[in-house]
């Protein structure tokens, strides 16, 4: 089944349902999912080097009998490569990972560096660097006249940081990868971002651990009158808002289902504005008092990037 596509601000096209590789790392169980999402109609799939995954996604891809130019590869670096020196050589390693010549979209993973030799995700507030992230985004800029990359965006980054980062690039973020699900619905980022050309992508749209959104009463019961599932209802609301989705299943059934959208009623889109909660699953903030700033810029001040 084809999916709809988004136009992102250099024409390039991203489909709008992608399939999310996060904590995807079974192994033989990765690869066929790849391989069954491609053959369902997946065109769309959402990498990162800090996943630890990507040979083995590289591989399916290889083995999934799709043209190159028919599918839509993400992939973002890592934050220990924010150093611009270092940003040439990071996209190297992940084209070499994926065993590709170019990306679709290459995203700054997260608005905050890391000491170079900070290789996993468990880190302390002294691994913390002070990178300004014009510094990354302008080596960013520059692997686009590479040709190795189709267009680059960045993820988690809040309406200060856009605000202060978008008069000074050459080139404007096409997308913005940010969570995004009913119990997180993000209302003014999405509005700052298309008044900048700026496309949104919601990763975790279907809730997960402790954000219990396919358990809401309210998107249970417009399931029950749609003839879908809750995971549908909450994609299908997402996509009705023009942001793109990702959500990540090894289930056949359910990479099916996931790959059709309802149309809600206009009542039902409005009643879901009830549900926000500002209910995060990913908020590094909540560990480091450096890093308030990336999801609580009411209560901490962006640096100067």
């Amino acid at each position: 089944m084809a999916t709809t596509d988004l136009k992102l601000s250099n024409g390039v096209l991203m489909p709008a349902i992608g399939l999310g590789t996060w904590r995807a790392d079974e192994s033989g169980v990765l690869a066929q999912t790849i391989k069954t999402a491609v053959a369902l109609g997946y065109r769309h799939i959402d990498c990162a080097k800090i996943y630890g995954n990507q040979r083995e996604i590289g591989q399916a891809l290889k083995g999934a009998g799709v043209p190159r130019s028919e599918l839509f590869i993400v992939s973002k670096i890592y934050q220990n490569k924010h150093r611009p020196e270092l940003v040439a050589g990071a996209l190297d390693e992940i084209l070499d990972e994926l065993q590709l010549e170019y990306l679709d979209l290459l995203l700054m993973h997260w608005p905050y560096a890391l000491n170079p030799e900070i290789s996993s995700i468990d880190f302390v507030s002294s691994d913390i660097e002070n990178v300004p992230i014009m510094d990354t985004w302008r080596a960013m800029e520059d692997l686009v006249e590479s040709g190795k990359v189709r267009a680059i965006g960045v993820s988690n980054f809040n309406r200060a940081i856009l605000d202060k980062m978008i008069p000074q690039c050459s080139i404007v973020p096409a997308v913005n990868q940010v969570e995004i699900h009913p119990y997180n619905q993000q209302t003014g980022l999405v509005k700052f971002c298309r008044q900048h050309g700026i496309a949104v992508t919601g990763y975790c749209p279907l809730g997960g651990t402790k954000i219990s959104v396919m358990e809401d009463k309210f998107i249970q019961r417009v399931a029950e009158a749609h003839l879908c599932t809750p995971a549908q209802v909450a994609l299908s609301w997402a996509l009705a808002r023009g942001i793109a989705v990702i959500p990540k299943s090894t289930s056949e059934t359910r990479l099916k289902q996931n790959l059709h959208q309802i149309t809600l009623t206009s009542d039902e889109m409005r009643m879901f504005a009830k549900l926000d909660k500002n209910e995060r699953k990913v908020d590094p903030g909540r560990s480091f008092k450096e890093l308030e700033w990336v999801f609580h810029e009411d209560v901490a001040d962006c640096p100067v990037i």
